[in-house]
């Protein structure tokens, strides 16, 4: 496996005498990159997908996304009425400047739309500098981003990709910090101060909120939500993403256990009441990313 080489070159300026990163060489595992997407922030955007995540939750629907390192997937295809197996590798290295020639081929797309970038994955964070690196590059093209987040990453790092981030997507996954642990094999500690850190640094931020049935959709767990939010502050608005099960075959192609196979997906209908009580509570409510 090839092993990833962070290389940063700085550079100043004549006028203003601060450094300026040069990330051409940069690079950084990404297992997918979306184009003309609608849901993972305003507009229409391209979706770039880092692999590694720090969290294991249950319900994941990009398992493939978890492990940082590239893997194998054996897909079957049929040619001609007869099946066949087809091994590919998920996960590529990437330099920015190889991510930034696809997203500037849209940049019509997000000037009339109100669209750009957005990272997700996987973690974007956990390949901290690549990211960043991404992003800085946006901005000085000047695309809106976005940044898709489970908020478990060092504080300092969030702070530096914060600088180039115009809107957050950080993900809620559970109010109750053992259920956290044990549906996603870390704290909610650190999440709550690192969402607390952002607003303080008045980012715009949207909570995102997986609603997986019997983990936490019961009414305690969706008031509990809230009174975290509030006491926050400074956020107005909430998705509620209803449990999908469409990445089952991914956990048997990749041998990983699926905890909640057999779970069926979750309607937006069966989510009306929860989006009502956010709602009578005073945020603005979406269903859906």
């Amino acid at each position: 496996m090839e092993k990833h080489h962070t290389i940063i070159i700085r550079a100043f300026t004549p006028r203003d005498g601060q450094a300026v990163a040069n990330f051409i060489q940069m690079k950084g595992n990404v297992f997918d990159i979306k184009r003309f997407a609608v849901h993972d922030g305003p507009g229409i955007r391209t979706t770039i997908f880092f692999k590694g995540c720090p969290l294991k939750c249950w319900w994941c629907h990009n398992p493939e996304s978890q492990d940082i390192k590239s893997e194998a997937d054996i897909k079957q295809v049929m040619l001609d009425g007869i099946p066949h197996e087809k091994q590919e590798e998920i996960g590529k290295l990437m330099t920015v400047d190889d991510v930034m020639e696809i997203v500037e081929k849209d940049a019509v797309f997000y000037d009339e739309s109100g669209g750009g970038v957005t990272l997700s994955g996987g973690e974007p964070l956990m390949q901290s500098d690549f990211a960043t690196g991404i992003l800085r590059a946006c901005k000085a093209k000047g695309f809106h981003t976005a940044l898709d987040t489970c908020g478990f990453a060092n504080k300092i790092i969030l702070e530096k990709a914060a600088e180039f981030v115009d809107l957050f997507l950080y993900d809620l996954k559970h109010p109750e910090n053992d259920q956290h642990v044990k549906f996603t094999n870390a704290s909610l500690e650190p999440i709550l101060k690192n969402l607390k850190l952002l607003v303080n640094l008045k980012k715009q931020v949207i909570i995102r909120i997986p609603v997986i049935p019997g983990v936490n959709n019961q009414a305690k767990n969706l008031q509990k939500f809230i009174e975290i939010i509030k006491s926050i502050g400074g956020i107005t608005e909430v998705h509620l993403l209803p449990y999908h099960a469409m990445a089952s075959n991914k956990y048997t192609r990749l041998n990983i256990e699926n905890k909640l196979s057999g779970l069926k997906n979750m309607s937006k209908e069966e989510l009306l009441p929860a989006k009502q009580l956010f709602e009578n509570n005073g945020f603005k409510v979406k269903i859906g990313g």
